[in-house]
């Protein structure tokens, strides 16, 4: 995908989490007649769906489907639940697949009885262990560091250098990373490993929204661009110099946001798209 101009559409994605209360019909043509050209699908969305056919439906409303969102959540000091993440993560392999998506994200998980040590272990496994799989498939995986605060049991994977430190100790063109600004703007080593990314060509994902101050939930309390403290356009120029063109994807939990009309509320990802992306 070639550059454009920062205020062009064409770069945009929008997942499907992002607008909750739609469905991900509903998404498609909303995103679409607004000109949005990328979709990132939350696999609760194709619940009850024929998975093929939802992918020829997003590709005829013009959207190009970016990544699968997610996998992941290896760790567990119980060998049956590990056993049970690899087998989860293989059928997400096989929706990607079956959707026509060439990424899955993964939010690697940890357990919280258990050192975190040993959680970063079992999660190189367990990429390593369905690494064969993806590459069958033509599925890339990326692994997203999240912020520290969700340390305990969403990922031990909490800075862009221990993914990038994972990613180059699997040594895969079908491992990379995805950046997150929320999970990472707060990084003093943010650009360099951004950098770092680009020179071992596996920055994967690039995820936008905003960090409210105060912010009162620290899940689904996420802002729209601009209106926070995130400097995203001075971090969107690190990940363009490093190599990455491909979509910005605007990832956004909301309970205030979910609580309003989309359609409104997708015309204000728009603009603050416009301006602050």
């Amino acid at each position: 995908m070639s550059s454009a101009p920062l205020n062009d559409l064409s770069r945009l994605c929008i997942h499907t989490i992002t607008t909750k209360p739609w469905s991900i019909e509903e998404a498609a043509e909303n995103y679409s007649a607004e000109g949005v050209r990328g979709i990132t699908v939350w696999r609760d969305a194709l619940s009850g769906r024929d998975i093929r056919k939802t992918g020829d439906m997003l590709r005829q409303n013009g959207l190009s489907v970016v990544s699968l969102c997610r996998g992941g959540f290896f760790p567990s000091k119980e060998p049956l639940k590990r056993d049970m993440a690899i087998d989860d993560n293989r059928r997400a392999i096989d929706e990607a697949f079956k959707l026509g998506a060439n990424l899955i994200v993964l939010v690697c998980g940890a357990d919280p009885s258990q050192p975190l040590e040993d959680s970063r272990t079992q999660i190189y496994e367990g990429i390593s262990e369905i690494l064969a799989d993806a590459e069958s498939a033509g599925v890339k995986l990326a692994i997203e560091p999240l912020h520290p605060m969700y340390a305990d049991t969403r990922s031990a994977i909490n800075t862009i250098a221990q993914a990038n430190d994972l990613a180059e100790k699997i040594n895969s063109p079908f491992v990379g990373v995805a950046v997150d600004v929320y999970h990472l703007w707060w990084d003093p080593q943010l650009e360099n490993e951004i950098k770092r990314c680009g020179e071992h060509q596996h920055l994967m994902a690039f995820h936008i929204c905003d960090w409210k101050s105060p912010t009162v939930d620290l899940l689904n309390d996420r802002g729209l661009m601009g209106e926070g403290c995130i400097p995203i356009r001075k971090i969107r120029s690190w990940v363009e110099a490093s190599g990455f063109n491909g979509f910005i994807e605007v990832e956004i939990f909301s309970n205030i946001y979910w609580k309003q009309e989309q359609s409104e509320f997708l015309k204000k990802i728009i603009a603050a798209y416009r301006i602050h992306a």
